[in-house]
């Protein structure tokens, strides 16, 4: 057995999967705000639909089918900013009406160089376009593959930000009180594949979480400045793989304990931007030698993106996923099948075109991995049609060799999507 062997370490193994992570904007609170109240929203119709059938989902078509909401307000107490984000939307999937709070949070300045942000955020590091290292905050990839627009991919988490700004380098601390997740794929909406029985598989996965006491709440930090135009940045983090990724010995599935160091680089080179991160995982296992366990790993990734002609810009990363221990877990997983390469590749391909006095987008994202042979493709639509309204059509497509590779094992919920949306 080994760390393919456990599905839910199938389910996302990216070290992370429109925008690089650094511009999701959790570090807005420093640009000028007005100083009255804000009210700001949206509603919101989506549906897609798979363009094949699933076996392990034989009744369920559809992929997407929200009526979303999303209300905003944000204002002043005193000299500390308040503001709270919330969605409401109807899921036809998952026939239900549910709510989410993502940021319900206060903001306030302790002295001339100390910040402090407190309550439920969005928190995002890094440097990669969709693939994250050091980007050890939550993630909804049901949400992601589903078609929903891209902002629901970062998860909000209940979380202290402490942010120290020098001339030299600014330092950031994140304490999250209690263990996080991922949203991850769990076999309700989407089927992933089961190592254990060698078939894919709909079975709910219910994993064990972490105690909810404070020694097993998550702290990450990251130290960073700028040096000649180059941003630097230094990272670490203590708590937990987000996705369930170990099992115990009777055979439940569990999130396992994880730390990371890393870095990164992002600045202007040959004509464009490039950017250059890695991160060491530091797992439970240190040997090697129990499968159940995840190895550690070094993951590399290097990224560059430039404007070809007016208009078009490109980009490129490569992504490398470098499993320590390799001999050790071979010699310990029984000759399993699924045994993961020692070093799995990952390239990605973006392409945008805006047109029409950028109310027309057109954009091309691709994930390819040489390795396991397998493939990702996102194309997408943006035609805004005024100020308040806009309408995207795109795809999911996966597709893959074997069954059991990370994207392979999703080629049944490759869909279409579409959604429009009204805001004021």
């Amino acid at each position: 057995m080994n760390r393919k062997l456990l599905p839910s370490l199938l389910i996302l193994g990216l070290s992370a999967p429109v925008l690089a992570s650094d511009d999701w904007g959790d570090d807005s609170w420093g640009e000028e705000e007005s100083a009255s109240p804000q009210w700001h929203g949206f509603v919101e119709t989506a549906v897609g639909g798979r363009v094949q059938d699933d076996p392990a989902l034989p009744d369920e078509d559809l992929t997407l089918a929200d009526l979303r909401a999303q209300l905003e307000y944000a204002d002043y107490l005193g000299d500390s900013r308040y503001s709270i984000k919330a969605d409401l939307y109807a899921d036809g999937v998952e026939h239900g009406l549910h709510g989410e709070l993502r940021e319900a949070l206060i903001d306030m300045s302790l002295s001339d160089n100390v910040d402090l942000r407190l309550g439920q955020q969005v928190l995002t590091w890094g440097t990669g376009d969709l693939l994250f290292i050091n980007d050890m905050f939550p993630k909804d990839w049901v949400s992601y593959f589903a078609g929903r627009d891209d902002q629901y991919l970062k998860a909000p988490s209940a979380s202290a930000k402490l942010s120290y700004y020098h001339d030299r380098a600014n330092l950031d601390l994140v304490w999250t009180p209690v263990f996080t997740s991922d949203l991850f794929i769990d076999g309700e909406r989407f089927s992933y594949f089961n190592a254990m029985a060698g078939q894919q598989t709909s079975m709910h996965l219910i994993p064990d979480q972490p105690d909810k006491g404070l020694d097993n709440g998550e702290l990450a930090l990251r130290l960073h400045g700028q040096t000649d135009g180059t941003e630097w940045a230094l990272y670490g983090y203590r708590g937990y793989w987000k996705q369930p990724n170990a099992m115990s010995t009777g055979g439940q599935v569990y999130f396992s304990r994880l730390n990371t160091v890393g870095a990164s680089v992002r600045g202007n080179f040959g004509g464009g931007i490039a950017n250059a991160e890695l991160g060491w995982y530091d797992g439970e296992d240190s040997d090697g030698s129990n499968p159940r366990l995840p190895n550690d790993q070094l993951r590399v990734l290097l990224g560059f993106e430039r404007e070809l002609i007016p208009k078009l810009t490109a980009s490129a990363q490569y992504y490398l996923e470098w499993t320590q221990d390799h001999a050790a877990l071979a010699a310990n997983d029984g000759n399993s099948p699924y045994r993961p390469d020692e070093k799995r590749h990952l390239w990605t391909l973006r392409l945008t075109y805006r047109a029409m006095q950028d109310n027309l987008i057109l954009s091309w994202f691709n994930y390819w991995s040489p390795s396991d042979q397998d493939m990702f493709m996102r194309p997408s639509m943006t035609y805004r049609v005024d100020d308040s309204t806009a309408v995207v059509v795109g795809a999911n497509l996966f597709s893959g060799e074997q069954a059991h590779t990370f994207f392979g094992q999703f080629e049944d919920a490759s869909s279409v999507y579409a959604r429009v949306r009204y805001s004021f």
